[in-house]
């Protein structure tokens, strides 16, 4: 009897693996492959083609932490997640709280809202392109109505990194409203309408009903949020290329420029690998101290 368990067992377990094999093959062949591979090339210079010259330990890391156009591109990251994740997440709550009231022609606004999903980074990209010209761009053109100095706003240091992060906001708010859209019309209406009956306001109401009971939703928004800024490329190829002045340069882009521009594989795979440090230790920490105050149903 026990024999015939312990087969069943391993039948039901190769059974498994079986119907998993398609999935273990694809995760096997585009993520822990490369993975690996990136890991082994941080640690040695390699020729033009990517293939592994000289071990050099941890030097690669070395360079890197010492570099100072490393850092500038690790101090521009941070600043771009902190423009881009909060202002995100709060402007996609104020859509869909918005777009749940029961109004009519609301559908309307729905879709605008979500608009954003449809549109690709490269098509976004290019339209602010020529929202941000300096010359024929729509941004400038308002200045001039109010008489305000014109702003360089892909070409001056200052405004650079501001004038991308507006655009990822908007490129990204209409996914955020969406998943934030669904957490909403999730909410069970009897909350509400005891709350009414009590004679609690829209702001109590917000507070002590929307925000908590929507609150396993935004914290996983704000998670992938955080992901994808860190994770940025399109956008900076194509509206800044990096500058002026490397203010720009976020860590994804410094490693496309870093492999496929300069040929240094290995510092590539280093810079690689610092970012999937930052990121985990990120994902680890909200995890740790956002989830607890998490309220799940």
């Amino acid at each position: 009897m026990n024999r015939t368990l312990k087969w069943r067992k391993i039948l039901d377990v190769s059974t498994a693996l079986l119907y998993l094999l398609p999935s273990i093959i694809l995760f096997a062949v585009f993520i822990f492959y490369p993975m690996f591979h990136t890991i082994y090339l941080s640690f040695f210079l390699t020729d033009q083609a990517g293939n592994a010259a000289l071990n050099v330990g941890f030097e690669n890391y070395q360079y890197l932490l010492s570099s100072s156009e490393f850092q500038n591109s690790m101090k521009a990251t941070a600043l771009f997640v902190l423009y881009t994740v909060p202002i995100g997440v709060i402007l996609a709550l104020f859509f869909a709280l918005l777009a749940n009231e029961k109004l009519k022609g609301i559908g309307f606004f729905r879709t605008m809202y979500s608009s954003t999903m449809g549109i690709s980074v490269a098509a976004s990209s290019v339209i602010w392109l020529f929202m941000f010209n300096p010359s024929i761009g729509m941004f400038n053109r308002l200045l001039s109505v109010f008489n305000l100095p014109q702003i360089q706003w892909l070409l001056d240091p200052e405004w650079a990194l501001i004038s991308v992060a507006v655009s990822t906001i908007w490129m990204n708010t209409g996914f955020s409203f969406l998943i934030l859209l669904g957490g909403l019309q999730n909410i069970d209406e009897h909350l509400y309408e005891s709350s009414r009956i009590d004679g609690a306001g829209y702001f109590y109401r917000l507070r002590r009903i929307t925000v908590p009971m929507l609150s396993p939703t935004l914290f996983f928004i704000t998670t992938i949020s955080l992901i994808n800024a860190f994770q940025t490329f399109g956008q900076i190829d194509i509206l800044t290329k990096g500058g002026p002045s490397q203010s720009t340069n976020l860590i994804v882009y410094s490693i496309y420029r870093e492999a496929f521009i300069n040929y240094q594989f290995g510092t590539a795979s280093a810079q690689a690998v610092i970012l999937f440090v930052i990121i985990l230790v990120v994902t680890i920490l909200q995890f740790k101290f956002v989830e607890r105050k998490v309220h799940y149903q």
